[in-house]
């Protein structure tokens, strides 16, 4: 059997939502002939779970002998992008861009090598910020019709609450990036999720009418869950891949949880486990190997983002809590009286003593604020976090003790 080529696994893994020429992407892919870019916009200090597919696909690229570019959208973070986004965007300072740009690179080196120029990174606040408005409006906006721009499915959501000229620019700016690094990189493909695609083919027809040239785009299959809902947020808000801001062990149990119906696509879309052995787990999921197959899509991405010794660290403490926490019939208890809650909640630090776990608010204020505390697996770290108590809860203190809660 002849080795499957790079692009045939991108699309046995399912990962290729649309392109612009199959052809011609997958002989410049599997030859390593590609320079592509990936925009990321710089909004906060860590990247997330919604950035995962695009930095796997570009390791899987690199190691193919292709070039990433990431591009960071220094200026069009100062505009808003109306793609998926029924509000208007918050504009952001440089000095903010900035900070989080250097963020996204550290976290960036875990999955991309950006020794000897294998990788690069730019800014499109470099050109973008210094453009003069007469210009773009000849050069660029000429080649723009607006008609067929209001066809696009992001601007016809907003034409009904009503869309502004600043916003209605979005596209224009992103296509003048890909003309940009085209010209000054050699870039000639773009990659981004699906949601982007308009976008996108502004950039290659940008391109083919001001310089004759051919390049191309593909989207990305949007990570979704099997209800159609983004994948990577939780009821906090977003799994970061920062692990001050989502621990690895959060990270990891977010993994462990997935739906039955969600770990195959997981591991296909998210990990380097060969595909054949994942189909192979395909053909005969069920009962206990599920939990396989969730325990390996948990390690595997843990250990991409935060490293072997973490990943191990995540693995052991999941066991440990499944362990000790599956049998919570043995564990000591304690019965709160419904009175003592407020709108079913309770304070950490009253829980703690009335649990009889600190001997004083102020000894369980400091066992939260250093991170000694966690209830039903996740840690609170806010000595004012309201706790709601339903069914059982499960409070753990340091790493091996833990006590049942339950209201009576």
């Amino acid at each position: 059997m002849k080795n499957m080529t790079v692009f045939e696994e991108l699309k046995r893994r399912g990962l290729i939502a649309q392109m612009t020429d199959e052809a011609e992407i997958a002989e410049l892919i599997n030859n390593g002939k590609a320079t592509f870019y990936i925009g990321f916009d710089p909004t906060a200090d860590s990247l997330h779970v919604g950035h995962f597919m695009a930095l796997c696909l570009m390791k899987r690229l690199q190691m193919a002998g292709n070039k990433p570019i990431i591009l960071i959208g220094g200026g069009t973070a100062m505009i808003g992008d109306p793609s998926g986004k029924t509000d208007m965007r918050k504009m952001m300072t440089k000095e903010t861009i900035q900070h989080n740009v250097d963020c996204f690179k550290k976290q960036m080196s875990r999955f991309i090598d950006f020794s000897e120029d294998k990788a690069i990174v730019v800014n499109n606040g470099d050109w973008l910020l210094n453009l003069n408005y007469i210009d773009v409006l000849r050069e660029v906006g000429a080649c723009f019709s607006v008609n067929r721009m209001l066809t696009h499915e992001c601007y016809k959501q907003r034409m009904e609450r009503g869309l502004t000229f600043l916003e209605f620019n979005y596209m224009i700016m992103q296509s003048y990036d890909f003309y940009k690094l085209f010209q000054d990189y050699g870039c000639n493909m773009q990659f981004g999720g699906d949601d982007q695609w308009a976008n996108m083919l502004g950039g290659t027809e940008l391109i083919r009418r001001k310089l004759g040239k051919d390049a191309y785009a593909m989207t990305i299959t949007l990570l979704l869950n099997s209800e159609g809902k983004k994948m990577g947020k939780t009821e906090k808000g977003a799994v970061w891949l920062d692990a001050e801001k989502t621990t690895p062990y959060e990270f990891y149990q977010y993994w462990r949880n997935v739906s039955d119906q969600d770990v195959i696509k997981c591991l296909k879309l998210l990990t380097f486990v060969p595909i054949e052995q994942i189909e192979e787990m395909e053909r005969t999921l069920e009962g206990q190997q599920l939990n396989q197959a969730k325990e390996l899509l948990a390690y595997s991405l843990t250990e991409l983002v935060h490293g072997k010794e973490a990943a191990d660290q995540a693995q052991d403490a999941a066991k440990a809590i499944f362990t000790s926490g599956s049998s919570s019939e043995n564990m000591p208890t304690t019965a709160i009286p419904a009175a003592d809650l407020q709108d079913g909640g309770i304070g950490i630090l009253t829980l703690m003593v009335k649990a009889g776990l600190c001997a004083s608010n102020g000894e369980a204020r400091r066992l939260v604020q250093q991170g000694g505390v966690s209830v039903n697996n996740e840690k609170v770290t806010d000595p004012k976090a309201i706790i709601p108590l339903n069914g059982e809860t499960i409070i753990k203190k340091g790493k091996k003790v833990f006590h049942k809660v339950v209201v009576e």
